[in-house]
């Protein structure tokens, strides 16, 4: 029997904080950046979805993207995934803030999705097996498209199932991104096995791929176990065309998760953190100490650099399967790559054989569009909106009454935009509460009756989001003569600096940061506009006059030892460096900000006290003989 129930699930938590209002030109607009989250964990119940048969327990966390939290194994009791034991966002996603561990399918954009710390919709859908189906679901708002994942855990079944189907309903193709990334507890034993001899392995610092031969790239080291490697890795498999897709994560026992799906889902990869010290840090930065995990991965391209075409007014469908493989240790852990993968296959193909999970595919199709008997959670009211400016505009539904995109759902994001449809007239707020960029929406702010500021402040936006940059910055300095706003300030602060005029960056942000001196990401903004522009002076001073809180954020404070170091004040930049409470919450994958500073302030230190010119030699050895303190070492390549 199979049931599926609401209910909560409590785990100390960061605060996400609210989103960040300015928008992310260039970036991951039309959605806001969530880069306002803290370090200070409390205890937080979120609402989750319970999935579960005799076999499987799953728990989906609806509140942060319908993330797989937790799938047990229940006549074992052991859990599949990497389950963190905190909430702890970090900058890794579209839209910065992240978290690691269970399952995310990033769909649509690049990398991460921006709806991976946002609600999604689930709903309560029949099976054709009288069983119950969770079915999340959403509307992506950069390609404006619909997409779904229907979870079934059928009686008995040791198998959890994911029908993921992504919908195309304009008049145009679309280039398509899927990733589900699969986290798993890291260990000195534990080994990945995927049908391959061979992966193409991203060089971090070249930034290319490479083919390597699997299982040791470099003829020495056996990169299928993630803790023989040094530094952070991505290997995506050279799966050939034909071979069934599949991949395994199993411990000294040849225990452990496999992950398998019918033929599209053809991509697979490993990632790991490494052994660097910078990669620990990362790992105790997401989580807690002693609590390491590696992803497992599956995409419908081979490579994340890549997408596929999606037609108009087309879909594309495929089946997950997740489940415990239990295969032998001896062959598993042996020094024949093509035996231990071959142990593991047969025994998959035992158990779901591959020709069962495509027909799954097609016998489910039906499922699939079949309404939900009862929504039980709600995510963003963008589909609803999609959905009556659709009716509106005499367009054919984005989707089957599958997908239920209510009224309930629209919230104040949407309020604006709803009002410039059904009355022609986007209201005039004190500052904006959302973006958009379609040209459908253009269309309605430039048709509007009346073009106050903040309909100038909109149109500028999606003209630079367009690529019409001259446009952009007509429109927000139109928006300045109509009223004088922090928000087209910052816009043409923003803008100049990518022009690279750097002082006139710099002196239009520090003018939108007097107007909103309490808004942090706006001063990160500004000090670092200063300190590219040259001006160290003005950035200390501004440290000065900024409010308390404003000034104990991380990012800045490292930003004013940057400062104090371009003026040779080595003093004030090792007491920020060496402060025990100095935290970066929102530092990027790959910055190196916090670890170049050091070094930085080592160098100077160096070439004063031994009279030296600070050149090559000099660095080369202030890299070996100063390593960063832990709390400032993100280095995603181990140290040489």
């Amino acid at each position: 029997m199979t049931t599926l129930c609401l209910e909560t699930y409590t785990m100390p938590a960061a605060s996400l904080g609210p989103d960040n209002p300015l928008p992310s030109l260039g970036g991951c607009l039309p959605y806001r950046v969530q880069n306002r989250y803290d370090r200070v964990r409390k205890d937080r119940a979120f609402q989750v979805v319970r999935l579960e048969n005799e076999t499987l327990r799953a728990i989906f966390l609806m509140e942060l993207g319908g993330r797989l939290w937790s799938l047990v194994h229940k006549p074992t009791g052991r859990e599949l995934l990497y389950r963190n034991p905190v909430f702890q966002p970090g900058a890794l996603a579209c839209c910065n803030a992240w978290f690691s561990g269970g399952i995310e399918w990033n769909c649509c954009t690049g990398g991460h999705t921006p709806l991976t710390c946002s609600p999604l919709f689930a709903a309560r859908v029949r099976g054709d097996d009288g069983e119950p189906v969770l079915r999340i679901y959403e509307f992506e708002r950069v390609l404006q498209i619909p997409y779904q994942i229907d979870f079934s855990l059928p009686a008995g079944s040791p198998w959890l199932y994911a029908r993921m189907r992504v919908r195309n309903p304009p008049d145009r193709e679309l280039p398509l991104y899927w990733w589900s990334n699969i986290a798993v507890p890291e260990s000195p034993d534990l080994r990945v096995l995927a049908p391959a001899d061979a992966a193409l392995k991203y060089n971090y610092k070249a930034k290319e791929l490479a083919r390597l031969p699997m299982p040791c790239d470099d003829g020495v080291r056996d990169a299928s176990y993630p803790c023989n490697l040094p530094s952070s890795a991505d290997y995506f498999f050279d799966i050939p065309l034909g071979q069934r897709p599949w991949e395994a994560a199993l411990d000294k026992d040849g225990r452990g998760l496999v992950y398998a799906s019918s033929s599209a889902l053809r991509g697979r990869k490993l990632f790991v953190w490494g052994m660097g010290a910078g990669g620990r840090h990362w790992q105790e930065f997401l989580s807690v100490p002693g609590k390491p995990y590696i992803e497992i991965q599956g995409g419908l391209a081979q490579t994340q650099g890549q997408k596929v075409p999606l037609a108009a007014r087309s879909e594309v469908a495929w089946v997950e399967a997740y489940g415990l493989m239990e295969a032998d240790p001896k062959v598993v852990h042996g020094k024949d790559w093509q035996a231990a993968r071959a142990d593991v296959e047969a025994r998959l193909d035992r158990s779901l054989p591959a020709a069962d999970i495509e027909r799954r595919l097609v016998a489910t199709a039906a499922q699939a569009d079949r309404a939900p008997e009862e929504v039980l959670f709600r995510g963003s009211g963008w589909g609803a909106l999609e959905n009556e400016r659709r009716r509106l505009a005499n367009e054919e539904p984005m989707c089957s009454g599958a997908l239920v995109f209510d009224e309930a759902s629209l919230g104040a994001d949407q309020r604006p935009w709803l009002a410039l449809l059904k009355t022609g007239q986007f209201p005039q707020t004190d500052e904006p509460v959302s973006w958009m960029c379609q040209d459908h929406w253009q269309k309605l702010l430039e048709e509007s009756r009346e073009k106050h500021w903040l309909t100038w402040l909109h149109l500028g936006v999606m003209h630079y989001q367009a690529g019409r940059k001259e446009q952009a910055v007509e429109a927000w300095q139109r928006s300045l003569t109509l009223h004088p706003s922090p928000w087209a300030m910052r816009n043409l602060g923003a803008a100049a600096l990518r022009e690279k005029q750097m002082v006139e960056g710099a002196q239009w942000l520090l003018k939108a940061r007097r107007m909103l001196p309490a808004l942090a990401p706006l001063a990160a903004e500004c000090y670092r506009a200063l300190l590219d522009a040259d001006m160290c002076a003005e950035a200390l001073a501004l440290l000065d006059e900024m409010p308390a809180e404003v000034g104990r954020n991380g990012r800045i404070r490292v930003l004013a030892a940057r400062a104090a170091l371009k003026l040779g004040d080595l003093e004030r930049a090792e007491a920020i460096l060496l402060d025990k409470d100095l935290l970066v919450p929102d530092i990027f994958e790959g910055e190196l900000m916090l670890s170049d500073t050091w070094y930085g302030l080592q160098e100077q230190k160096l070439a004063r006290r031994e009279g030296l010119a600070i050149d090559e030699a000099l660095r080369q050895r202030v890299q070996k003989e100063f390593p960063p303190p832990k709390n400032l070492d993100f280095r995603m390549a181990a140290a040489r």
